[in-house]
């Protein structure tokens, strides 16, 4: 076998991902998304396909490249899914007994359709699609958009189509906040309930809701007389995603019973059990972030609501019935790892299922087992099936095994230290390619955003990254301090009101953990984060000289004026416990914010931000590269990153990741290795 090379950074355009599994009816087989990237569109493509839940190999179904959440009928004679093959996103279905051909469009509304499911029966299906005030008053059951019968109605859309694109350059009315979300502004359209009959090829949808505010979920009852959906009461909140309740709809007539009333909770995802006696759902509390989300169990009714892991006090990042309804399989965050739980209905203890260093992504029961997407320290994503019967677990897809064949891919090390709050902090580390035993090398440290969320050895959004900074020759350096999920509610609530002032010693003493162990070179240290990382990498060099260069990314610089611009201002008024015009809240928020302290940056400063970033707006990097500049002689640089938003590094466009990583990696070599 010929010896392997280090990892390089055009190899991001190599690494596959595997999404969205979900079992057979007969749990012989799981249909899954295959993502790669696509080099020659700079973009992605998306295509569904099948495994044997007894192992062998993948079968290509879909190849139109824009295909996603599939979904088996109950009696799985049929697959669904939605695609993007045409102008907007519609549900399309496959006969899985002789696949091949084109599959049938299920759906052709005029704005698309977000979400899907299956009837229990398999006739109808249920879906979301957005309407304004006006459609939804001129909506009948025959006003589903068919396919042009002519020239003239072909004609006629097109028109409609530019008349839409000339209102992206009219003035926008602006009436409630946020009013852009993502990378693109929000139009009035709700997301409403409609239910269609899939086995009659001329019926139209009929709409089950008619709400001010958008649904986020649909779910069938067991028996087809409900279903089940999250929708904030209030009509006209701002941020409406910080309030839910759990509704139950009637099919036949669309009468609606509120199961959940708690004005000091949200809640969402909720998900009967396969027996029909219990409702499953996640709590959490209007804080948005403090609060770790709960499972939660009631009867379909709303009564007898039980907190399943409460206790268990860690965070929870998905779950699904099995299908005898004797427990729920969960996917909880623990210690660097997110792996597989299991839990009764009736309570008692969290049981892990499956052991391993990894995490696990999206999951789906199925009658013997639960197919699940996880990654681990030397992998990219694959899909796994856990056999309930016999306790195993089977590696199903190896989607990279090619590329993993020709790459080094440099072991992760587990250390715990100390930190100065007496706490007990985890970190790992990954030691450079060609590392000598007794050398000292530059240090990459990384800091995770959230600020509630948690990194680990497995990380898929940082998995090539890491490798990347070990290949360029440095010492990667991760931990999840203070603030991380995973360690409980009350290591999560650590720093609650301070950010960085809590967060900043527990990084630094892992920093000096690294050099206590003769590692790395104090003089060539570089730091790095996103989101919150950029927030603290910020912070850190606006109280310290000790690194010799730093990329903040995408970050909040100034905590009031993020208030007033990002697509989540209530984030700072719950971190900081006030309002920015509140005094005392204001100069809380501006204390803490690392504008209030750029006038002392030494380190040479490569800002990094996406221009269409509504989450943390580009303002902030502009404000923050501002005051280095004009405030001190340190180096400093702001790279504008057009088109793309929050998630830039994670699912931008190819080629900005790519130029994204030559420029951090240029950076740190500049002031590192120069």
């Amino acid at each position: 076998m010929p010896e392997k090379r280090p990892m390089e950074i055009a190899d991001l355009y190599r690494i596959q991902y595997v999404e969205q599994p979900d079992v057979s009816p007969d749990g012989r087989w799981v249909a899954y998304v295959l993502r790669t990237p696509d080099r020659l569109e700079d973009g992605y493509k998306t295509n569904i396909y099948v495994v044997s839940t007894a192992g062998g190999e993948p079968i290509q179904l879909t190849r139109s490249g824009k295909d996603s959440q599939p979904q088996w009928s109950p009696d799985g004679s049929r697959l669904a899914f939605i695609s993007g093959r045409g102008d907007r996103p519609q549900v399309y279905a496959l006969p899985t007994q002789a696949p091949g051909g084109e599959p049938r469009a299920l759906t052709t509304m005029e704005y698309g359709v977000t979400q899907f499911r299956w009837s229990p029966d398999g006739g109808q299906i249920a879906f979301l699609s957005g309407l304004n005030l006006e459609e939804r008053s001129a909506f009948e059951e025959e006003s589903e958009e068919e396919p042009p019968k002519d020239q003239l109605e072909a004609k006629h859309r097109k028109e409609r189509k530019e008349h839409e694109e000339k209102l992206r350059f009219e003035p926008r009315p602006v009436m409630r906040i946020p009013y852009r979300q993502g990378t693109s502004y929000l139009d009035d359209r709700h997301w409403q309930i409609f239910v269609l009959d899939v086995n009659e090829a001329e019926a139209k949808p009929r709409r089950l809701t008619d709400f001010d505010e958008s649904c986020f979920t649909v779910a069938w009852s067991p028996d087809g007389q409900y279903i089940y959906t999250v929708r904030p009461i209030e009509p006209g909140l701002d941020e409406p995603w910080t309030e839910g309740e759990v509704l139950r709809i009637t099919v036949e007539d669309g009468s609606i019973t509120q199961l959940t009333d708690d004005e000091t909770m949200r809640n969402f995802a909720p998900w009967p059990s396969p027996d029909g006696q219990w409702v499953a759902f996640v709590r959490s509390g209007r804080k948005m972030t403090d609060d770790l989300p709960v499972l939660t169990i009631m009867t379909p009714e709303g009564d007898d609501l039980r907190e399943l892991t409460r206790e268990f006090d860690r965070s929870l990042d998905g779950f699904d019935w099995a299908a005898d309804s004797s427990r729920l399989y969960l996917i909880m965050g623990s210690d660097g790892n997110t792996e597989l739980y299991a839990v009764s209905p009736e309570g008692g203890p969290v049981e892990k299922v499956v052991e391993g260093r990894f995490q696990a992504y999206d999951l789906k029961a199925g009658p013997n087992g639960v197919a699940y997407v996880a990654t681990t320290p030397f992998t990219s994503t694959d899909l796994y099936w856990f056999d309930s019967d016999t306790g195993e677990t089977r590696q199903l897809t190896d989607v990279n095994a090619g590329f993993f064949d020709e790459v080094l891919v440099q072991e992760t090390h587990e250390i715990r230290f100390e930190g100065p709050g007496g706490q007990e902090i985890q970190g790992w580390y990954i030691l450079p390619v060609g590392y000598e035993e007794g050398q000292q090398y530059p240090l990459a440290l990384n800091i995770h955003g959230g600020p509630h969320v948690m990194w680990g050895p497995s990380e898929k959004t940082m998995f090539h990254e890491w490798q990347i900074h070990a290949a360029s020759g440095y010492v990667v350096f991760y931990c999840n301090p203070r603030g991380s999920m995973g360690y409980g509610q009350a290591f999560n609530n650590a720093i609650h009101g301070t950010w960085g002032e809590v967060a900043m010693p527990d990084v630094m003493a892992g920093v000096d953990q690294m050099i206590d162990m003769g590692l790395v070179d104090p003089a060539r240290m570089a730091v790095t984060g996103g989101s919150y990382g950029g927030y603290l990498t910020g912070w850190i060099i606006g109280h310290t000289d000790r690194f010799a260069a730093a990329v903040p990314q995408r970050g909040v610089y100034n905590i009031a004026s993020f208030y007033g611009t990002s697509d989540v201002p209530l984030l700072m008024s719950a971190e900081f416990d006030g309002e920015p015009w509140e005094e005392e809240a204001y100069q809380r928020m501006w204390h803490y914010s690392p504008l209030a302290h750029a006038h002392k940056v030494t380190t040479p400063t490569l800002i990094i931000h996406a221009e269409n970033d509504f989450r943390v707006p580009i303002e902030q990097a502009e404000q923050f590269f501002a005051f280095i500049r004009r405030a001190t002689d340190t180096p400093v640089e702001l790279w504008r990153f057009p088109r793309e938003g929050h998630e830039l590094s994670r699912s931008g466009a190819p080629r900005l990741r790519v130029g994204r990583l030559e420029k951090m990696i240029g950076w740190f070599d500049q002031y590192c290795k120069g």
